[in-house]
């Protein structure tokens, strides 16, 4: 399934976990228990050492995985080994893509990505008016590039990036770093207004973290949520407690079913238009 394909019958829950994350086993089991509750994409984190993009909780999980041994190669082998029917997007930073292979530049990143079934990518620290060269990868393999969108991008920025991104947008709720909030940010309408010119999906993340909050942002016109750190947070949790597997997977996947459905809430009560 493509990305746009996946946004287009109902808003798109899209999580985010760490690869790796406590380790290798026990990450495949979490991203398949998200997928089991209602994932219509994954976010799968190929672990960088300065996570720029990145809160606590994220930044933390990204050292479990990288102290469990996760690199380029086995994060292909990791998407390779996963048993979900949903589509995968890669997020990780743009000298992990550049420096992989034999020669310089994110040709062969994209192709091996495109053989293990990737679908995209989302990369924090590449600035549109450089990405040229990964756009062009991702067309020659088949991929999707998603830009993230600041509530504070506007203009010429915005315009280049909403020339080159494919699959969906991704929306940022809030100025900062990642991190489940209590709250959802009224911004959300702001900028999900200013992308309403441009037909991709718009997917809204940064700080969702109940069921309430997926309702709220897609009830203001996201097609998607996205959430990652209190996906996260669970995992840290189970790993810090000593928790079984089978428990922390059982944990993510009703924490998954609780944001699949109140984005389908939202889309419920939207206002439907008027028939002429």
């Amino acid at each position: 399934m493509s990305l746009e394909a996946a946004f287009a019958d109902e808003p798109a829950f899209v999580p985010y976990l760490a690869a790796g994350d406590p380790t290798y086993g026990a990450s495949l089991e979490y991203v398949e228990a998200l997928a089991r509750g209602g994932a219509d994409v994954i976010e799968l984190g190929l672990p960088f050492s300065e996570p720029i993009a990145e809160g606590k909780t994220i930044q933390d999980a990204i050292v479990r995985s990288l102290e469990a041994g996760m690199t380029p190669a086995r994060f292909f082998e990791f998407v390779e080994d996963l048993d979900v029917d949903v589509p995968v997007v890669c997020m990780t930073y743009y000298n992990l893509i550049y420096q992989y292979g034999a020669e310089e530049g994110p040709g062969p990143f994209v192709e091996r990505a495109a053989e293990v079934g990737i679908e995209g990518f989302v990369v924090p620290d590449l600035p549109a008016e450089e990405a040229g060269p990964l756009r062009e990868a991702c067309d020659e393999f088949g991929l999707d590039l998603v830009f993230i969108v600041a509530p504070t991008t506007r203009g010429e920025r915005l315009e280049t990036m909403m020339d080159q991104v494919s699959g969906y947008v991704y929306v940022q709720a809030r100025l900062g770093v990642t991190g489940a909030r209590d709250d959802v940010d009224d911004a959300t309408e702001e900028s999900l207004a200013r992308l309403a010119d441009w037909d991709v999906p718009k997917a809204v993340g940064f700080g969702i973290k109940t069921g309430e909050h997926a309702e709220r942002i897609v009830s203001a016109g996201a097609d998607g949520v996205i959430v990652g750190s209190a996906l996260v947070d669970i995992v840290a949790e189970g790993h810090e407690s000593g928790a079984p597997v089978d428990d922390v997977a059982d944990e993510l996947e009703a924490k998954a079913r609780e944001l699949k459905e109140g984005a389908l809430r939202g889309a419920q009560e939207r206002p439907q238009p008027e028939r002429t």
